[in-house]
Formats: C-alpha cells, sequence, structure tokens
C-alpha cells in the first residue's frame, strides 16, 4: 500500500486506529492535500486532539538530526528565552551549525534596541554551551526580518538540508508557512495552533533538487506556563501584540498576583519600581503581603484569574522561590508567562509559581534599551 503523509503535521498516515497519529479516514486519501484527522479538526474548527505520542519519542525524533548533515535553525520565543532556548540543543543536533532566531519580535516594546537584544541573546547561549554562527531576530506574523533569515540560511547550508528546531509553540510552523506562501503562495500548508505540540513528524518542503527544509516536532519544555492552563487560558497569557510595560513603586512587604496564576512577595528592601511584562489582557493585582494568602484563598478563579475557577482543582499549588538581587537591573522570569525587573541592589522577593513551573533570575533582557 503506497505511504502517505500528513501534510498538516508529518505523520504517516494510517486507516485503522482514530486514536492514534497519523488517522485518517480512507475516503482522505483521494484527497490532493491530505490531511489527518487531527490537523483537518484543528485547521477547520481550531479543535485540538490527543494523541498516543511520548515527550520522550517527540525528543527522540528530533535527536536523529546529530546523525545528519544539515544546518540547524533554531527558534525561540524571544518573550519567552528562557522557556524556549534548549539548553540541550547540542546533543540534539550535534556538530551541525546554529543560526539562533529570535521569533516574536513583534511583541517586544518598538523602542527595543536590536543589536543589543542580538548581543544579548548571544550571550545567554554562550552560558549554556552553544555555539551559534548568526543571530537573527523576525517576526513570523508580521514578516520582519524573513528575508534576512532567508539570506543567512542561502549564505550558511552550504547546499545542506535546513532543520528548523524549537520547543512547542515557538512559531515553527508558522515561520516555513510565509516562507511557502511567499515562494508559492499557498496558504497555511502546516497546521499551526496555540496548542503546544501541533507538529507530529518530519515535514520536508524541497529547497532545490537535492536539499530540504524540514519543519521537526517540537520538544516538550514541561516548565512553562502552557501545559497547565486550559485552551481558553491560553489564549489569554499568550501576547498577540506589543507588550505594554506596567510599573508598580512597591514597599517592601507587599505583593503582585498575575492574575491567579503566579505572585511576587517585595520581602525586603527600599521602595522601588517593578516593572511588569506579561499579556496586556492579564490584570495584576497588589495587596499587602500580610493579606496575600487570605486573597488567593477567597478569590482564587474569580478576581484572581486566570486559572478560572473551573480549572482551579487541576491547577497546581503555588511553591515559593526566593531571591536576593544583589547588583544591576535583573528580570524575575516565569517561563511561558512574562517576567518583572528590578533594580533594587539587596532586595529580597519569593516569586510563587505553579509547581512544576520554574523560576529563574537574569541578566535584564531590555536592561539600558529604553
Amino acid at each position: 500500500m503506497e505511504q502517505h503523509i500528513c501534510q498538516g503535521c508529518g505523520s504517516i498516515i494510517q486507516t485503522e486506529h482514530p486514536n492514534e497519529a497519523g488517522y485518517a479516514p480512507v475516503s482522505a486519501l483521494e484527497k490532493d492535500v491530505i490531511l489527518c484527522k487531527r490537523c483537518f479538526r484543528l485547521k477547520h474548527y481550531n479543535e485540538i486532539q490527543d494523541v498516543s505520542i511520548t515527550d520522550e519519542d517527540f525528543l527522540k525524533m528530533v535527536s536523529s538530526i546529530r546523525d545528519r548533515n544539515g544546518l540547524i535553525v533554531h527558534i525561540i520565543d524571544v518573550f519567552d528565552v528562557d522557556g524556549t532556548l534548549l539548553s540541550n540543543l547540542p546533543r540534539i543536533t550535534g556538530d551541525n551549525p546554529i543560526i539562533l532566531v529570535g521569533n516574536k519580535l513583534d511583541l517586544l516594546p518598538k523602542s527595543t534596541n536590536e543589536n543589543k537584544l542580538k548581543q544579548w541573546l548571544r550571550h545567554e547561549a554562550s552560558q549554556l554551551g552553544i555555539k551559534i554562527k548568526d543571530v537573527v531576530l523576525i517576526s513570523s506574523v508580521k514578516g520582519k526580518g524573513i528575508d534576512e533569515l532567508k539570506e543567512k540560511i542561502e549564505a550558511h547550508r552550504s547546499g545542506k538540508d535546513v532543520f528548523i528546531v524549537g520547543v512547542t509553540n515557538v512559531g515553527k510552523s508558522t515561520f516555513i508557512n510565509r516562507l511557502i506562501k511567499e515562494s508559492t503562495g499557498e496558504e497555511e500548508a502546516i497546521t499551526t495552533s496555540y496548542f503546544p505540540g501541533t507538529t507530529l513528524g518530519f515535514i520536508e518542503i524541497p529547497l532545490d533538487e537535492d536539499s530540504f527544509l524540514v519543519d521537526t516536532p517540537g520538544i516538550v519544555n514541561k516548565q512553562q506556563m502552557a501545559h497547565y492552563v486550559s485552551e481558553k487560558e491560553l489564549k489569554m497569557i499568550t501576547p498577540k501584540k506589543e507588550i505594554k510595560a506596567r510599573v508598580y513603586q512597591l514597599q517592601e512587604q507587599q505583593t503582585l498576583y498575575i492574575g491567579g496564576l503566579v505572585r511576587m512577595d517585595f520581602i525586603k528592601g527600599e521602595k522601588q519600581s517593578f516593572v511588569c511584562y506579561f499579556s496586556n489582557d492579564l490584570t495584576i493585582h497588589r495587596t499587602k503581603l500580610e493579606n496575600s494568602d487570605e486573597l488567593y484563598e477567597k478569590h482564587a478563579g474569580e478576581l484572581l484569574s486566570p486559572p478560572y475557577k473551573e480549572q482551579l482543582e487541576n491547577f497546581p499549588p503555588l511553591t515559593a522561590h526566593s531571591f536576593k538581587i544583589e547588583k544591576g537591573k535583573v528580570d524575575i522570569v516565569f517561563p511561558g508567562l512574562g517576567w518583572i525587573s528590578v533594580q533594587g541592589e539587596g532586595a529580597t522577593v519569593a516569586a510563587h509559581s505553579p509547581k512544576g513551573v520554574s523560576v529563574t533570575t537574569r541578566k535584564s533582557l531590555l536592561s539600558g534599551q529604553q
């Protein structure tokens, strides 16, 4: 029997097991563009169906790249660098050269200095032992930087295959769809959505007679907020346009709640500014530290939302991470959600996140840029 590949997610089409990857009814095989049932429902009804592929399956599939000879294009989300920059990238890709692509540039303030941001990204990558050939900033949605990236790819690939690699939901498929649209005029050739893990296999698009542009499955990072919220909540916390910084002047012993998802306690230090970078749709509440637990107990799921009341039962408990800000401007980062910038030398803070979502600090991404 002839083998067919789903043009939405890259799965091998099968017609016998409805709950497994690649399922399509026999009638679908007669169509010019073959989509599995999952991609068909996603494309036409924005529905997502679970399939029996584990995180380990995804990682194993993507790790086969290290045995192939090509150029790696590692796409990250500049609004979620800590959640999308793959610390184990060299293990996955071997000695293949790497272009680091910061996607979703349109979400950062327009005043962002792009050259400083590129330097910052190089530094972050080098800290993880990732050797970068080039850094390019793009917006797949707006089309910004795409021409520059195409030029960099041609300059570095030397006629080899190009592998698009990244965690789930960083915009890999959106980027490739834009390339295909510019080249052929075809719209939405590869399935895209808000939901993590849309691409299920390698999708190969011919570049020339002997090489391919390859969309790979998104690698799942369970430390991101996306994996702990519902579909409705994910759409709310995912920024859709330029983030507006929100500044709060806090005294010690005050707390900020970002919806009901995370909280930050200013334990000790001089009065100072805390600059919040989160989706504009998220509400931020300030309260006294002594009242913070009671506020959460009474108003989680309502005043403090998302998560909404119907999701609270499945939402992990908030756990605290304490930090002392010694010197310089620092970001307190909640992967997949956003960050809070603080200058305060000697300030002590406690960041609370759902159990499983890591909280880290870093040198400020936007330090000195605005």
